[in-house]
């Protein structure tokens, strides 16, 4: 499909579905093996209830969603600029950053017995931030929306075709993988304190990991 909807041949005639394609060829293929690292660890980590894994993947696929629309408009904005930007390590300094701050959210003294609205309202944030920092991992689909939105000229329809590419991008295999994920993290600490606390510590530092080799790969 990235072939079909290759970045010198979209700007010639593109409406909203067309980006929308774009979006979905990356969220059913791309997307869930970039994600899954961050996303995945994050859930295990995490030890919440089912409930808080679809909020998780919820605030994760909208902090996609938000970056889209925030690059379009970006791209509309300034023209090929921002794509040489993501090319030269902003995206992935970005990623390491947000992953780190996840792990250490992860590590937080007290974490496992904060009240549980304090753990919801703060524990929303590192998947929203994942959520945005993955989106601007430099691939094909997104060289193709910037030309697109660059071509436009408008910031309107840069925001828009930001939208539409974010919503398709939406429909990956992480709706389904990342509440199995949550469920086998619970049946592993079910009777277990011992366990929960090592699934939280090594999630950390898995996170905390990958973020640096993300800003390794951005120096």
């Amino acid at each position: 499909m990235n072939e079909l909807l290759n970045a010198s041949l979209l700007p010639q005639q593109t409406t909203l579905f067309t980006v929308w394609l774009l979006g979905a060829s990356l969220g059913l293929t791309a997307c869930t093996a970039s994600c899954l690292p961050f996303m995945g660890t994050w859930v295990l980590g995490r030890g919440g209830s089912q409930l808080q894994a679809l909020r998780d993947t919820a605030l994760f696929v909208s902090g996609r969603i938000l970056a889209y629309c925030l690059l379009g408009a970006l791209a509309a904005g300034a023209g090929t600029w921002l794509a040489q930007a993501l090319r030269g390590g902003t995206g992935n300094l970005v990623i390491g950053l947000a992953s780190i701050a996840a792990g250490m959210w992860l590590l937080r003294p007290g974490g496992a017995h904060v009240p549980c609205g304090v753990a919801r309202s703060a524990g929303g944030t590192p998947p929203l931030l994942l959520g945005f920092s993955l989106s601007l991992t430099p691939c094909a689909p997104l060289a193709s929306l910037l030309a697109v939105c660059a071509a436009a000229g408008s910031i309107r329809l840069g925001i828009a075709n930001g939208a539409a590419f974010g919503l398709g991008a939406a429909l990956t295999p992480l709706l389904v993988l990342l509440p199995l994920i949550s469920l086998l993290g619970k049946n592993l600490r079910e009777n277990r304190e011992w366990i929960a606390r090592w699934i939280r510590w090594g999630a950390a530092a898995v996170l905390i990991l990958l973020g640096l080799r993300r800003i390794f790969l951005a120096i």
